[in-house]
């Protein structure tokens, strides 16, 4: 590596821009190009500045990780970003990944871990805190148990069944020997399950299901 990488920061608090700089200039790899305060003042210098990285504080005045990756990256694009920010929930992690964000740390991280992963970004790697990726495998996780919890059982498949031929709870009731009140317990737990709001839905959704197999 015979050029420094140009990196650029940005966050709103001077104290945070000063003691990146001390750590990242620290490095020969490295030279600081540029700061800012917020998202607005970024996008007023960045292109002068052209620099290889930025890193990105995810909560800024002006605006969040997500328009700020959005907005480099329109006037930028091969320019990699870092979201540098103190939340780790999974669903931001995925916003700013979509929006552009080639990694994802948190302020927590070491001097050196931070260098390392500057210089993986610049060499086309794509990085995420390891705090960050638990959390977006266990909300993986809990959706995949959502969706295991979300299937219909056995006996609601008969009453789904029932209802798209035209079938009345009275006559559910009847021919599964039940209680109509626990008919419609049933198709309550049917409709919450397919998210729909009537019969007519639901019927729908059945018919839908068996063309596709």
């Amino acid at each position: 590596m015979t050029d420094k990488i140009k990196v650029f920061l940005v966050d709103d608090h001077s104290i945070v821009r000063s003691g990146l700089k001390l750590i990242l200039e620290l490095d020969k790899r490295i030279e600081v190009c540029g700061e800012a305060k917020n998202l607005q003042e970024t996008l007023d210098t960045i292109g002068e500045c052209k620099p290889d990285v930025v890193l990105l504080d995810f909560k800024l005045p002006d605006g969040d990780g997500v328009n700020g990756c959005l907005a480099i990256k329109s006037r930028l694009p091969h320019t990699k970003i870092i979201i540098l920010t103190a939340y780790s929930q999974a669903h931001l992690v995925m916003e700013t990944i979509r929006a552009g964000a080639d990694g994802y740390l948190l302020k927590n991280v070491k001097g050196e871990e931070l260098i390392d992963n500057i210089i993986k970004v610049y060499q086309g790697d794509s990085i995420l805190d390891s705090a960050v990726t638990e959390s977006i495998l266990a909300n993986i996780k809990t959706s995949m148990e959502k969706q295991k919890s979300d299937k219909l059982t056995n006996k609601e498949v008969e009453i789904l069944k029932m209802i798209s031929i035209g079938m009345s709870n009275k006559e559910i009731a009847r021919d599964m020997a039940i209680s109509e009140k626990t008919v419609r317990n049933y198709i309550s737990n049917i409709f919450r399950k397919l998210n729909v709001s009537n019969r007519t839905e639901a019927a729908s959704y059945w018919l839908r299901k068996q063309t596709l197999e």
